[in-house]
């Protein structure tokens, strides 16, 4: 048997040359060179089947390595490859590989210790410090997204068991919680679909993840531009909110976004289908730009809410205090009481912004655009969109939730209700 295999090895050796001069195609070439290396995996270990007794796995290439006859019910440790379409691997970790008990092969095997290296990484010492510095922000996101998910999760509770503040405003906020909770859970299934042997084999478990990662990320967009149509009409129209059903706020939220992520699919599956389809390039524009968009018009709308309050803030009968002291009163001491007045209504005006600012996500505007190379400024620029982006589901919990008077009376009165009911009870 080993004979025969040697004599095919050598055969295809020897048309290999007759095919590359007829044109035959790169594809064609790639497959035959990975046939040749599928036969010498199987010849180097002819001689251990031969004498192997009991039930073994036999030799077997996968596409990335050579795994040898092993006992069943043996995990077989080899070293990573080399080199993966191109790109460097680090060989000094190794990949796993499971032989079952009845002497055939796992499905896969396990390169997840298997990451690529930057060529100079043994010698440039700037290079791991980038790298540790990027392993904390990922930390940061972990920690953040944990965070936030265990906020929203009893904020989305809470939305759900205080139904007499249900409104329109607060279904709105109960929405866009939703959302949070989606896209955080699936942020952190996606970092666990992204493996090499997923991105190798184009899994459509692995694509399906990253399908409905960007469409819940896409529905947490739109319901921000939900909040921040309800806020501007709340404001500038403040007799009229119920101008809208929630139902309308909930087919711009919901149903939107699903044919813009269907054309998305549908350019990756004819144009580009390739791994997981998480590599970012000009075709993640079909639902960056809606996004993008978004963002845009939220900080229009943040500007004019800003107007409007402080032109309330202005017109407010607290400011008698600025006509009783007018510099045309008698003993009018006007200046410093109008410099009060004015810092109150400022400081106002500013806890609006900084309050609307996750709400209407308007913090992703500020990391839009990022500064390049790898000083300090691209640094504090990771660091701070890493925790602004994490932690926004944290802030908006806790403001939106956890500090809003009405639910904290909400809660107080059912606590208060439950209190009286044991006593009758007793």
């Amino acid at each position: 048997m080993g004979r025969l295999r040697l004599l095919s090895f050598v055969w295809i050796l020897a048309q290999l040359p007759v095919w590359t001069c007829y044109g035959q195609s790169l594809r064609t070439r790639q497959y035959t060179l990975r046939e040749i290396k599928r036969l010498l995996c199987l010849h180097k270990h002819t001689d251990v089947l031969t004498d192997s007794v009991g039930s073994m796995c036999n030799s077997s290439w996968d596409g990335l390595t050579c795994w040898p006859p092993t006992p069943a019910g043996r995990v077989v440790h080899m070293s990573c490859f080399t080199e993966l379409r191109g790109i460097p691997y680090d060989t000094s970790e190794n990949a796993t590989k499971l032989c079952q008990l009845n002497g055939t092969w796992a499905r896969k095997a396990d390169y997840s210790h298997c990451r690529p290296v930057n060529k100079n990484s043994s010698v440039d010492d700037s290079s791991r410090h980038w790298e540790q510095h990027l392993e904390n922000a990922k930390l940061l996101q972990d920690i953040g997204h944990a965070l936030s998910l265990l906020c929203l999760v009893f904020a989305f509770a809470l939305f759900a068991y205080l139904k007499s503040i249900r409104c329109t405003r607060n279904n709105i906020h109960w929405n866009l919680v939703a959302t949070f909770i989606l896209r955080n859970t699936s942020w952190f299934i996606t970092q666990g679909a992204l493996t090499v042997e997923a991105v190798r084999d184009k899994s459509w478990y692995c694509r399906a993840v990253v399908t409905l990662n960007n469409y819940f990320t896409s529905t947490n967009f739109f319901w921000m531009f939900v909040e921040g149509l309800y806020l501007h009409i709340m404001v500038a129209h403040a007799f009229n909110t119920e101008r809208f059903d929630l139902w309308v706020y909930a087919m711009v939220g919901w149903c939107v976004p699903i044919p813009i992520i269907i054309a998305w699919v549908l350019v990756k599956v004819l144009i580009q289908d390739e791994g997981c389809w998480a590599a970012s390039n000009y075709y993640d524009f079909i639902f960056h730009g809606p996004i993008i968009l978004i963002l845009l018009v939220n900080f229009i709308i943040l500007g004019n809410v800003v107007r409007i309050l402080v032109l309330k803030l202005r017109s407010n009968p607290e400011s008698s205090e600025a006509t009783h002291y007018s510099p045309n009163s008698p003993g009018g001491s006007a200046s410093p009481r109008r410099a009060s007045y004015r810092l109150r209504y400022s400081i106002k005006a500013a806890k609006a912004t900084v309050v609307l600012l996750p709400l209407l996500g308007i913090t992703y505007v500020l990391f839009m655009v990022h500064p390049s190379g790898q000083g300090t400024s691209r640094l504090v620029f990771i660091y701070f969109n890493s925790f602004f982006q994490s932690f926004q589901g944290s802030f908006v919990s806790i403001i939106y939730c956890f500090t809003n008077a009405e639910i904290r009376n909400a809660v107080k009165r059912r606590m208060h209700l439950s209190r009286c009911r044991q006593q009758d009870f007793v």
